[in-house]
Parts: structure tokens; sequence; C-alpha cells
């Protein structure tokens, strides 16, 4: 028998355990190790949820713990089984982990992709924050306006209690107060609530997928970071991103959705210069020549912006994308730029777990990142925005923060949509979907 720890980040490793441990004798998950996202250590993913060979469950312990616990628990696998890590960062935790003496192990689309009685569209990305969540919604849009009902499913997100987030369903906003979102999930969840569709994720995904196909004639798997889907796709579609050219090749699991895709779309095309736009079509068709590529823009839409002329703005970024997603800025800091805003940085400001984020995350430009994985850091959060000395407030949250914080200051709200600009439609890309009959 191995002895198998798997690092995580709340969301893949529990995938893993599911659907290739849990019921696996010949190995024993004796820990999950935990990073990227504050506040889920120190507590352990439960026998509910864990199964009959882990009556006791299993402990969840940091990342920085690691090469102790191979010598203590007497590990003899390191799984690796979180997202949005640079290839140079994967070998880092992998030498780590050799160093101590453990096996290092990724486990592939073959051991971990349920397969769906449905088909499945997969929109997955090479980085967080690329653009995949206005694709989605645009490509359920599409499908809808053929006449199919949609289940959209999300990556996981389980901050909260584990056994309450077994499989959840988020039909109406009232949904996400009752079962307690934080900002992170909100972000993801809040956008396709608005248009209507409904929304499943939760920490057993065999259950989820199950739920959502008794709704739905096809399943949209909308990813998280640049992870792998948990579905087997019918169509696999990757967005790269034009500001971050060679991330592409750089990143883990990016690269292996871009190997693994069917099509391709480069967003914030709009944006970029011609030299990184070409960079990044180049690196896409080297990696999978079979695949076309698309270019969209995403359209920034800030009502009342004329207003913000020369006025002092605080700007507010969606949270993972300014900080794992490796951005200094994003939608909010450019609408500032467009509209002559003066931005202020919020930096001296920082409280708590805030200030902490940007110790953690340095690269992060004069923006504040949406962060609120739980009611301590929204209290962080509303507390330093209530602190910075400005006139106005830019929210480029997709979560509309307003129903969440307390401001002091009048705010603006930005949004934004994709909008195919060349290369194939969306619809040409969706059409291998319509080949399947509705309700089949």
């Amino acid at each position: 028998m191995a002895n198998v720890i798997i690092m995580g980040a709340a969301g893949r490793d529990f995938h893993n355990f599911n659907v290739y441990y849990r019921q696996r004798p010949q190995d024993r998950v004796v820990a999950f190790t935990a990073a990227q996202i504050p506040n889920i250590t120190n507590r352990s993913y439960p026998p509910e949820l864990a199964g009959d060979l882990y009556p006791q469950g299993i402990p969840i312990y940091r990342e920085e713990e690691l090469p102790h616990l191979i010598a203590d628990l007497k590990a003899d696998q390191v799984v690796f089984a979180y997202s949005d890590v640079s290839h140079t960062e994967a070998m880092h935790k992998a030498s780590l982990a050799l160093a101590a003496g453990a096996s290092f192990i990724l486990l592939g689309p073959d051991a971990t992709m349920l397969r769906s009685s449905r088909p499945v569209l997969a929109v997955c990305a090479v980085r967080t924050g690329a653009g995949k969540s206005p694709l989605v919604r645009r490509a359920v849009e599409v499908l809808q306006g053929w006449g199919y009902k949609v289940s959209v499913v999300r990556h996981p997100m389980p901050y909260g209690d584990l056994r309450e987030q077994v499989c959840q369903r988020f039909a109406v906003p009232q949904d996400l107060d009752r079962q307690a979102c934080t900002i992170e999930e909100r972000e993801e969840y809040e956008p396709h609530i608005r248009a209507g569709t409904v929304v499943f994720a939760g920490v057993d995904y065999a259950r989820v997928l199950a739920q959502a196909e008794a709704e739905a004639d096809i399943i949209v798997w909308d990813g998280g970071n640049n992870d792998l889907p948990f579905f087997q796709p019918t169509l696999h579609i990757v967005i790269a991103d034009a500001l971050r050219p060679g991330h592409e090749l750089a990143y883990h699991p990016g690269e292996a959705n871009a190997r693994l895709a069917d099509a391709f779309v480069i967003a914030k095309a709009n944006e970029a210069a011609a030299e990184d736009l070409t960079v990044v079509r180049k690196n896409l068709a080297a990696l999978n020549p079979a695949a076309p590529i698309a270019e969209a823009a995403l359209r920034l839409l800030v009502p009342g912006g004329e207003s913000l002329r020369q006025r002092r703005a605080l700007v507010i970024e969606d949270g993972p994308t300014i900080t794992h997603g490796g951005m200094a800025y994003g939608a909010g800091w450019r609408a500032a730029q467009k509209f002559g805003a003066d931005v202020v940085d919020p930096h001296p400001w920082a409280v708590g777990s805030i200030q902490a984020a940007y110790e953690q995350y340095p690269h992060i430009g004069p923006v504040l990142p949406a962060l609120g994985y739980g009611e301590e850091q929204m209290r962080d959060l509303e507390a330093t925005i209530n602190a910075v000395p400005c006139d106005v407030i830019i929210v480029a949250s997709p979560v509309d923060l307003r129903r969440l914080l307390t401001f002091h200051r009048p705010s603006f709200r930005i949004t934004y949509d994709l909008e195919m600009t060349a290369g194939p439609t969306l619809e040409e890309m969706l059409a291998p979907l319509r080949q399947h009959r509705r309700g089949c």
C-alpha cells in the first residue's frame, strides 16, 4: 500500500481524491496540503465525503509543512492537484517532494474526467483571468438561442463547511446568500444567475453532474483558473490572453489545456500590441496546429464614465485575476485610464489580510483585489476601501460588491462583454454541438 499526500487548493485535490482514490484500497491518502487560498487549512476532509475507507476523514495541512509530513506520515507519493502555477514553480514543488524521498505525480485526464450522458462544452484557459466567464455567457446565449436547455457547472470553490457544499445549485441571488457564498464564489456565479442561467458547483462532481444532467440538454463546464475540465468534453474551447504573450507555454496546466483544445479564442485582442498578438497565435499554432484560432475583444461598459475625469478613484479588480493570475491590474484600471480618472494607490491603507495579500503578491499595481474568502477578510476589504482617500470607487469585480459591503463614497460599476472580432464565429465553433438532438 502506498501512502499518498495530495497537494491542492480546495478544488482539484478533492476531485482527484473522489474519482481516483476514494475507492482505491491499494493506496492510502494520509493528508491534503493547501495553498493559494486562505483559511482552508487546519480542518479535514470529512468522513461523510471521504468514504468507508476513511472513517476518520483526512486532515488538511499547510503546504509549507510538506517535507515534514512526508517524513512523519511515511508518504510514498505526492500528487500535485491545483492550477495556475508556472512550470518552474511546479518543478520546484516536485523537487521538494523528491528531496524528501517521495515520488511526484500528476494525474491525467483519463484518470480524472467524468463522462456525461449529455454533450459537454468545456471552456478553459491558459491563465486565470483570460476571459472564460464572458465567453461562457456568450456560448450559453447561443445554445439557448438554438433551443437547448443548458446547465452551467462551475469549477469548485468549497471554502466553507464541505459537508454542506457537496452539491450546490444556484438559480436566484438569494441562493448565494442562503449558502453563505464568498466574494470569490459570487464573482463566478452571479453573472450567470443575472442572465437567468442555473449554476451548479460543489465538492462531489459525480453528484453535481447527475443533478445538472437532470435539468439540461447540454452541460457547459465553466473552468476555474487554467485547470483541466472535470468532465470529458464533447467540445473543448480554450481561451488565451493577448495581454500575456508567452504564458500559453509557461503555466501548468494551461499548456496541457492548449494541447487538448478543439478551438482557441484569443481574448483582449483589441487591447494588445500587434506583435504580442502574433506571438500568442504562433505559440498556439505550434502547440496544437489542428485547432482553429479566433480573436475576441472585451468591451468595457462604464455607465456615466465621463464623470470620472480628473477624479481621484480607488479601483477594485477581480480578485483571482490580480492575485495568483499574476496581472498588475485589470478592467477597472483600464476604465480609469480611458476616462481620465486619477488612480489612488490603496497599498498604504491596506488592512489585515489585504495587506498580507499585497505582501504575498508584490506584482499587484495601484489597484485593490476584491478578496473575500470569509467574513473576516470581507471586513478587512471594507475597511481598506473606506480608508483610501478618494472621490469615487470603480468596481470591476464581476459581483456587485455594493450588495455586500458599505461604501462611504460614490461608486461606478464596470462590466464587460466579449465580442468575436476575427476568425471563426462562436456559432461556427459551437456547430458540432448542434448534431446532438435536444433531450437525448
